[in-house]
């Protein structure tokens, strides 16, 4: 049985992005917020960033100006990988279902990652495409925002641009270099449409891959955490190294392994791996 109604998988497929209340549960949503306050006060600890993912990167990505007394963790990466509540929520959230409805009943996790502003927080996100960061065979590929702070208007919201999922993939290279995000250019004819995705906690956006996006800085005072969780249809296979790499990364989380590659026609630059998990320094450095 379908979660999503005729009319929003309709509305997800015209602008690339849908946002639908109630993805996970009150008591998952709890767990959720009481998970990650314990990740924040063990940042405390911290003067840089720390931990290590599977591939030896740091799992834990403090903001310049981070404190023990103004603790700003703005990254956890594969979060699944050290909290069985994270890792549930991967698997079993109705957004895992949701994902089905819009891509088909056969559906891998690609990888996942906490992104949090804490009050006053100056990190903004570049406007960009997730796809020319990991490219696929094809793009049925969905990025699944789920609020774990209610979302305002204030406090860095997720901003993006509807329909441009069904557009051009711009480049992220300028100047020779991977910078994760679209030109000047390219970002100036799309300012004036962009669309600001708010909700209560526990709501979740859905996004396809493709689609044009970006955030301001949280200049509330109050925190705006997304769980951010990637799936997309099992018959498309990796042509790029994930960025990102999990020990769930691939696992089939709905439907079956049917043998299958699916291939779509497109055109793009290889993207560049960056040297931590945090794609805030290359767009930095960029």
């Amino acid at each position: 049985m379908s979660l999503l109604t005729q009319e929003q998988i309709d509305a997800f497929w015209r602008d690339g992005f849908l946002v639908v209340e109630n993805a996970v549960t009150p008591q998952q949503l709890d767990a959720l917020r009481s998970e990650f306050n314990m990740m924040i006060e063990e940042s405390r600890a911290h003067s840089e960033d720390y931990g290590e993912t599977l591939d030896g990167r740091a799992r834990f990505d403090l903001e310049p100006g981070h404190t023990a007394e103004r603790p700003a963790l703005r990254r956890v990466q594969s979060p699944e990988e050290v909290s069985d509540i994270f890792l549930d929520t991967m698997r079993n959230a109705a957004t895992v279902d949701m994902c089905a409805d819009l891509l088909g009943p056969n559906l891998k996790f690609h990888h996942g990652k906490i992104n949090s502003k804490q009050p006053g927080a100056a990190t903004k996100v570049k406007f960009h495409q997730d796809f020319p960061f990991q490219p696929m065979t094809n793009d049925d590929m969905i990025t699944a925002l789920l609020f774990v702070d209610e979302v305002t208007l204030e406090n860095g919201p997720l901003e993006v641009v509807a329909g441009t999922h069904r557009g051009p993939i711009f480049s992220l290279w300028h100047g020779g270099r991977f910078t994760g995000a679209v030109s000047d250019e390219v970002f100036e004819t799309h300012e004036s449409m962009l669309v600001k995705c708010t909700g209560p906690a526990g709501a979740v956006c859905l996004m396809h891959a493709n689609l044009l996006h970006g955030s301001a800085p949280n200049l509330s005072d109050t925190s705006r955490t997304l769980y951010i969780t990637t799936y997309y249809a099992e018959d498309a296979i990796e042509l790029s190294p994930n960025h990102l790499p999990s020990r769930y990364t691939h696992e089939l989380v709905r439907g079956e392994a049917t043998g299958k590659v699916r291939c779509s026609t497109y055109e793009m630059e290889i993207p560049e791996k960056p040297s931590s998990t945090s794609f805030f320094d290359q767009q930095a450095a960029g």
